[in-house]
């Protein structure tokens, strides 16, 4: 595989879930026109990133295999183009922050229910994820593994670690919120740390809190050929509704890997231990984590 490119559906919601699953049909068709492999929403785009009471979000939640997600997965199949699409999943004792990754034939390949939820908010009404998956996803000239963290994950460095040593090339990042220099440049250290593209989609300018800037890094900190190092931003979008197509240079950021330090290289995972502790120190600890 040379190359893999993404759709990054930077959209605003409609205010239905109907209307959402219209647009986000015909967002997907305009993305596999303009030659996409894969098209990504914002995060849980089902509802718009709506969360105001656990009774909304319960009245909102849809079933992962139900009419929303499934309509996605026949426009996948219907289109040869991998879908990934955001919702808010029914799910007991409450809804998750959720994704599905449907292949070009429309089969589901990956799920992924995001782990760090915003306890410090409404989110705290949901049910957090417990795992960090991949797979390997089939395109038109090869495969390539991939992973996904939504908003806040991309916050927790082990997010993408995980990701990493689970074999991810590629990490889906659905996102809510501001993207301002900070969180940009946590998805740059991420990616190059790990030696992994990341394709990140945001709402746009418009929705609350929100304000577009949808990106992708190919996590190629030193190209061959080149003399030190260069920026792996491969795309930033501006903030206005619109799709965004970010090409990754799959090919190339193998032959990287295979020689460069970052990633797993040089690991010693034998002096990790602190990082699995339950203990927290006293000026992080808060009463709203429900996390110990």
């Amino acid at each position: 595989m040379k190359t893999f490119s993404v759709a990054l559906l930077q959209l605003l919601p409609t205010g239905s879930a109907e209307g959402n699953l219209e647009k986000g049909l015909e967002a997907c068709r305009r993305a596999a026109a303009m030659g996409a492999d894969l098209a990504l929403f914002p995060e849980m785009w089902s509802c718009g990133y709506r969360i105001e009471s656990p009774a909304q979000l319960a009245g909102d939640a849809v079933e992962a295999d139900g009419p929303f997600v499934s309509a996605f997965a026949r426009e996948a199949r219907a289109l040869s183009m991998a879908i990934g699409v955001t919702f808010l999943e029914r799910y007991a004792p409450a809804p998750r922050n959720a994704l599905r990754l449907f292949d070009r034939t429309g089969a589901p390949v990956l799920s992924y229910a995001k782990c760090h939820t915003c306890d410090f908010g409404e989110e705290r009404f949901l049910t957090p994820g417990d795992a960090f998956p991949t797979a390997r996803l089939a395109a038109r000239d090869g495969e390539l593994t991939v992973g996904a963290m939504i908003c806040y994950d991309r916050e927790f460095p082990e997010s993408a670690r995980l990701l990493m040593l689970g074999g991810a090339e590629l990490i889906l990042v659905p996102n809510a919120c501001p993207m301002e220099i900070n969180r940009l440049s946590q998805l740059r250290a991420r990616s190059y740390e790990n030696m992994t593209c990341i394709a990140t989609c945001n709402y746009p300018l418009g929705q609350p809190d929100c304000n577009g800037h949808s990106s992708a890094f190919d996590g190629i900190a030193y190209r061959e050929g080149d003399s030190g190092s260069r920026d792996t931003l491969v795309l930033e979008a501006g903030e206005e509704e619109g799709i965004y197509l970010a090409c990754f240079p799959v090919e190339a950021l193998r032959r990287y890997r295979a020689h460069e330090v970052h990633g797993d290289a040089f690991r010693r995972p034998s002096l990790y231990a602190p990082l699995v502790r339950a203990e927290k120190l006293p000026v992080f600890d808060r009463k709203d984590c429900r996390f110990r």
